[in-house]
Formats: structure tokens, sequence, C-alpha cells
């Protein structure tokens, strides 16, 4: 089922405040350790606690005899988060080589499932980038999709970080944007001199598309200051010295 754009927004609310002591609802449960162990040393899931999805229907397996079901609710696009260790980093060949996928997810219920389940931003080592896009396309410039395109980025204080993401997050699978066509996906980049999150777009050159694009982000998450919009090709050729084309 695919979920209308309209209502995506309440139904992610609704999903993130089930009630636990409600028979009818699936409680979300800590069976994501792979994601948690970006830091270290956690046990797998029970077969009793691991939660499956797939098809039209959300199970939660309690014991060996209960089983809960609850009808799925489909994002329009499948997304895909990824991860970049600052450990791995520094034996590197190229760039990009040291990037993993986690999990793909395409229903609301297994985006809170994931999210819960995530350290928070503020647990991070500093040099983490942690990434979102949608599935099939790499969060690297070399990617077809993502070659000939650029970014919005803004600066969060600590204190903000993690709303921020989970805003923009939302905003992004929940198909919140008029152009949301042109979105590749979001990176979350954990850094001492200041932490960031960036927004990926496919076209650079549609300048009417990012325009609009930065503008609706910053509504989103309640952004007053100015924000630029930097091309790949110039974040490739000059690199730190790269300017925004488009600011708003």
């Amino acid at each position: 089922m695919t979920v209308e754009r309209s209502s995506v927004s309440a139904i992610m609310a609704e999903e993130e405040n089930l009630d636990p002591n409600t028979a009818n609802h699936c409680p979300i449960q800590k069976h994501l350790p792979a994601i948690k162990a970006i830091r270290g040393g956690e046990e797998g899931p029970s077969k009793e606690q691991k939660i499956t999805c797939g098809g039209n229907g959300y199970v939660w397996k309690k014991s060996k005899s209960t089983t809960v079901i609850q009808h799925s609710h489909s994002f329009q696009s499948s997304w895909t988060f990824w991860f970049d260790n600052p450990s791995s980093k520094s034996y590197q060949t190229t760039w990009g080589s040291s990037l993993r996928t986690l999990y793909t997810f395409t229903t609301i219920e297994e985006f809170w499932s994931l999210y819960n389940n995530m350290h928070p931003p503020t647990k991070w080592v500093h040099g983490s980038d942690l990434y979102c896009f949608k599935h099939e396309i790499e969060p690297k410039w070399e990617d077809p999709v993502c070659a000939n395109g650029g970014k919005w980025t803004m600066m969060f204080p600590k204190a903000t970080l993690e709303s921020n993401w989970l805003n923009t997050l939302l905003s992004l699978a929940g198909e919140q944007f008029e152009h949301g066509d042109e979105i590749c996906g979001a990176v979350l980049n954990f850094r001492t001199r200041g932490d960031k999150i960036s927004i990926w777009t496919k076209n650079a050159a549609n300048e009417k598309a990012q325009i609009s694009i930065g503008k609706q982000w910053k509504e989103l998450v309640g952004c007053n200051e100015t924000i630029g919009f930097i091309f790949h090709e110039d974040a490739k050729t000059l690199d730190r010295n790269a300017r925004p084309r488009y600011t708003v």
C-alpha cells in the first residue's frame, strides 16, 4: 500500500507514539544491535525479540506462541542508511571505500524501528558520517545519479542536532518537498569544528528546483539563517575553496 503524501507525517507520528501496553499495536524493540555495534560489543537479538518486516505485514515475535501483526504503511520510495566509520577512513585507498550500508527501509514501521535503535548523533565519535539515501543511490559524487548534482548544507549546535536530523529524515521519506524527485538523500557529518546536515540533489543546474528545496528545508527545520548550495563539480575541483552558486 502506498501512503498518500498528506497523511505520511500523521501516520509517522502515530507510529512513534504507540502504546506498548496496547495489544493491537507493535511496540518498538531494541532489535538492531548491528547499528549500535558501530561503537562495538553488543550481542545479537534473540529469536523471540527479533522484528521482521515484509510484504503487507509487520510482525513482532513476542514469543514462540504469540505473534502480533499490524499492516504496514509504505513510503513512495525505499531508503537506505549508510555509515562511514572514521577509524576506517584512514585506511581507505580511495574515497568512499570505507562506506558501508546498514539497512534499507520501505515502510513507516521499519523507519521507526531503525531510528529508535540508533545511537543519537551526540554519542558518536568525531569524524562519523551517517547517510540516508534513496535505495540504489550511493552517497558518492561518482554515482551516476549524484554526478551532476550538488548539496544544501546547514550547521547545527549539538542541542538541536538530533531533532533537526530527524525532521530532515521525516521530510525526505515523507515526500514533503515539492521537487522531491530531485533529491538523492541526506548526510549528517559529526565534526569537532561543527556538526552539519546536507541534502544532496541530482541536477545542480536546475536552479528553480534547488532554490525550492533550499527554501522548503529551511521552513521545515525552522532555520532563519542564509544557507548555500554547492555544486559537486566545484567541490571536486576546488575542495574547501568551493563557493555556493545559490543561496536562500
